[in-house]
Parts: structure tokens; C-alpha cells; sequence
């Protein structure tokens, strides 16, 4: 074929391509403390790997709600069972960088009842950090990736610069040392979006009431969450307590999600709970994926309290016109959200099918058509 013009030139090469390229997909790390099967950490999960426009290059795994070891296998199997084995889960730190559960005991002695312990509780099928049992879920085939967190971290920011969002469900430690591998892997990160901080929220909850400043993600590492905070992120967003307690997975919610029948929808069904708590992490990582949803957000400067006193971990914020003179950050502190849109948009992301899902072995449980 001979080609008359530049111009018709152009055009037969994009009919030869079919068409202008694809949008390319919004690239994050997950990083969580992710107990499961079901519940906020892995339901979390299932947002981001449900949302067509991002992908997910590796889970990162931290101790927090549960040990490291048990949560890497909950989160190598969710991935199988709903068909993607392709996304590399690597193991991060098991235990926070200063605090230990004998001190943590130690300290509750002086200064009142923690409500929520995370892996430090005491329950009845508690277990040591490097157990793994018998999961309801069925074990894993699949291994966790041979590098450790903050490498993985690292490594993968630096070869995407600038374009890896970094998503924190859990206590900050994994970040806090892929920092201190490399004190530029904040500044070539697209931005950190975290669940955590407790400012000012309105409930009766026992956690929160008598304590608002407490909250278990930057209180579990405060030396972590200390760390992450004062580094230089392009931009940091943190879905806090006070707007988290606005959401709720309600019975509607659920029947609504379980009447599709799809891998992802059959997980929940036979995993997760109505009525049994809020919205914490998915809130986080819905709010990333469309922020529209989020209806009031406070521009604060935000560190923790290394004291070992009363307020250790304790979220500390400040407006600049009060803040100290130091190289705190600013960040953006959700306060509200659209309930309504939040609650729709996660049943549309969990009833849809699973994005570059391969062979899901729920299916295989559940007879469920992808």
C-alpha cells in the first residue's frame, strides 16, 4: 500500500495498532497487617484488585491485627481463590521496631486497658508469631516471594519513579525500614495512603471514648508511624477514625454483593460478617480509588508521641499556625465521607468481575461462574 501524506501515514499506523493505546493502570503497593479470611484487611484487598484501573504489584505483609506469618498465608490464599496467584505477597517485619507485648503489658498496668491489642491479645486460639494453623480458608499452594518487604519496597519504587502509590492499612514498620534502606524511597513514591490517626471522633465506642487520640495502626509502632510521617511523600492520605466510624457493611450490602455469583462474591458469602464493625480499611482504599466519595477533609500537620508515658502512640496534630518548628508533613486528614456513594461503589467493586483472574479455585468450592 502506498501512503500519499503524512497525514495518511499517521492513520494506517494507528489502524495498524487498532487503536490509541489503553490508559495505563494506576500502579500501588498494598501493604497491611492482613488477618483474615474476611474482615476489614482482606476486604481491602479485594478492593484494590477489583477496581479495573489499578494494579496491584505486590501485597507486603506486617504484624499488627496478627502475626506476619499467618497473615501471608491468608493473603497467598485469598489471591488464590479468587485467581490471582500472579501478584508476588512478600513477608515484613514480625514485630514493631521498639514496642514488645511484655512491655505493652507492663505499661497497661500504669496507665489503664488497652481495648485492642492486635497480635499481643490473649485468645483462646492465640498462637506464637511464627505459627501458621490450620486455615478456615484452606491452606496455601502458592509461596510467599523470596525478598523481604522493604526491599520489595524499594525496589519497586525505584523502578517506577514517581508512579507507585503506596497503600497502609496496618501498623507503619515495613515503610519505616524500607526508609531507612533508602531515604528517597518517599520522594519517588506517587504519594502514601493510610488508614490511621483518631482526632476527634463522635462515639460511644469503648477504643475511641475516653481516648480519642489512640488508634491501633500508628499506636502499635509508634516509632514506625513516627518515621513514616516526618518523610517526604509528594502527598499523604489518611482515612482516620473519625470518618471510618461513619461507615458500616450492612446487611444490604452483603445481600447485595451475595447474590452474584463470582469468586470474590462467594469469598465474602462464606468469610465476612455483616453488622460486625466498620468499613476501616476498605474505606482507605476506596477513597484512593475514587476520591469523590470523601465529602470533608482537614489539612493538618500529623506525628505520634514517642513519650512512654500515657499518650505513647497517641496521634498528635497541629494547624500551621501552632505547629512546632520541626519537618512535620502536612497531610490530608479525611473527615467525611457520601455514605450512600461509598456503599455503592463497593458493591459495584465487589459484584464485578476480577480483573487478569486466572483459574480462581473458588470456584472450584463453590461453583461460582466468573
Amino acid at each position: 500500500m502506498r501512503i500519499r501524506n503524512w497525514a495518511g501515514l499517521a492513520l494506517a499506523l494507528l489502524a495498524m495498532a487498532g487503536a490509541t493505546p489503553a490508559q495505563a493502570k494506576r500502579m500501588i503497593i498494598f501493604d497491611q497487617d492482613a488477618a483474615g479470611p474476611g474482615g476489614t484487611d482482606m476486604m481491602s484487598l479485594l478492593v484494590l484488585l477489583q477496581a479495573p484501573d489499578v494494579d496491584v504489584l505486590g501485597v507486603t505483609v506486617v504484624t499488627g491485627d496478627a502475626w506476619r506469618d499467618e497473615e501471608v498465608a491468608h493473603s497467598l490464599r485469598l489471591l488464590e481463590l479468587v485467581g490471582r496467584s500472579d501478584i508476588p505477597v512478600v513477608a515484613g517485619a514480625s514485630f514493631p521496631l521498639v514496642r514488645t507485648k511484655e512491655w505493652t503489658l507492663q505499661w497497661e498496668k500504669m496507665y489503664g486497658t488497652v481495648t485492642y491489642l492486635g497480635a499481643f491479645s490473649t485468645r483462646p486460639n492465640s498462637h506464637g508469631p511464627f505459627e501458621v494453623p490450620t486455615l478456615p480458608e484452606g491452606n496455601p499452594a502458592t509461596r510467599v516471594f523470596a525478598e523481604d518487604a522493604a526491599h520489595f519496597l524499594v525496589r519497586t519504587v525505584r523502578a517506577h519513579p514517581h508512579e507507585v502509590t503506596i497503600y497502609a492499612g496496618g501498623p507503619m514498620t515495613n515503610l519505616a525500614v524500607a526508609l531507612t534502606l533508602d531515604p528517597r524511597f518517599a520522594e519517588l513514591s506517587k504519594g502514601l495512603v493510610m488508614m490511621g490517626s483518631s482526632l476527634n471522633p463522635h462515639s460511644d465506642n469503648p477504643e475511641f471514648a475516653t481516648n480519642p487520640r489512640h488508634e491501633f495502626n500508628l499506636w502499635f509502632d509508634p516509632e514506625a508511624s513516627h518515621i513514616v510521617l516526618r518523610a517526604h511523600w509528594p502527598s499523604i492520605q489518611v482515612t482516620t477514625v473519625d470518618v471510618s466510624i461513619e461507615t458500616q457493611f450492612t446487611q444490604e450490602m452483603f445481600d447485595q454483593i451475595v447474590k452474584v455469583q463470582t469468586p470474590v462474591t462467594q469469598y465474602i458469602a462464606k468469610y465476612a460478617h455483616a453488622g460486625r464493625g466498620y468499613l476501616w480499611d476498605e474505606l482507605a482504599a476506596a477513597s484512593w480509588v475514587d476520591p469523590s466519595i470523601i465529602t470533608n477533609i482537614r489539612r493538618v500537620f500529623m506525628d505520634v508521641n514517642l513519650d512512654p508515658g500515657a499518650g505513647y502512640g497517641d496521634t498528635l496534630i497541629w494547624s500551621d499556625r501552632v505547629k512546632p518548628d520541626l519537618d512535620v508533613q502536612l497531610v490530608n486528614a479525611q473527615m467525611d465521607v457520601d455514605v450512600k456513594k461509598f456503599d455503592e461503589l463497593f458493591v459495584k467493586l465487589m459484584t464485578a468481575p476480577t480483573p487478569s483472574a486466572h483459574d480462581p479455585l473458588m470456584l472450584k468450592d463453590s461453583g461460582a461462574k466468573q
